[in-house]
């Protein structure tokens, strides 16, 4: 299976997972069968790949003037936008999709930390503590930095 491809079914199954705890949360966002749940995250998905950089790109100045709580809001709009989109995906008002896109973004984070999907990496290094009675500049060999 291509990287690429992996890396998409990775996010999709992280969004989908998102969005049904969403639906289960959040009073004012359901949906009528799996399929439209799965319909709607696909779309999610799509919006968040390409109609979301561009929402960001035109709203920095917002961005910048709410420490970033503005993207709270694209959130909701793309969520919302994908309720009317999805005939059997429902968001019953925009204050539910708010709620509904905070509560997807809570459960997506640790997931793609975990997961490393989306570019997310943790990285635990163990090694030698360095020695504390050691001189600086005493190394062990020649390192050549690049």
């Amino acid at each position: 299976m291509p990287e690429n491809l992996k890396d998409f079914l990775k996010r999709w199954a992280i969004t989908t997972v998102g969005v049904l705890a969403a639906t289960h949360i959040v009073s004012g966002i359901h949906y009528d069968h799996w399929h439209g749940l799965l319909v709607a995250t696909l779309l999610l998905g799509l919006l968040n790949a390409f109609l979301r950089p561009l929402l960001l790109l035109l709203s920095l100045p917002l961005l910048v003037l709410t420490l970033g709580l503005f993207t709270l809001v694209i959130n909701a709009a793309l969520l919302y936008g994908v309720g009317l989109l999805v005939k059997t995906f429902h968001v019953d008002s925009f204050g539910a999709a708010f709620w509904g896109g905070l509560v997807i973004s809570l459960i997506s984070l640790p997931l793609n930390s975990l997961t490393g999907a989306g570019g997310a990496r943790i990285e635990v290094r163990r090694g030698k503590p360095p020695d504390r009675n050691r001189p600086p500049g005493d190394d062990d060999g020649p390192v050549i930095d690049v």
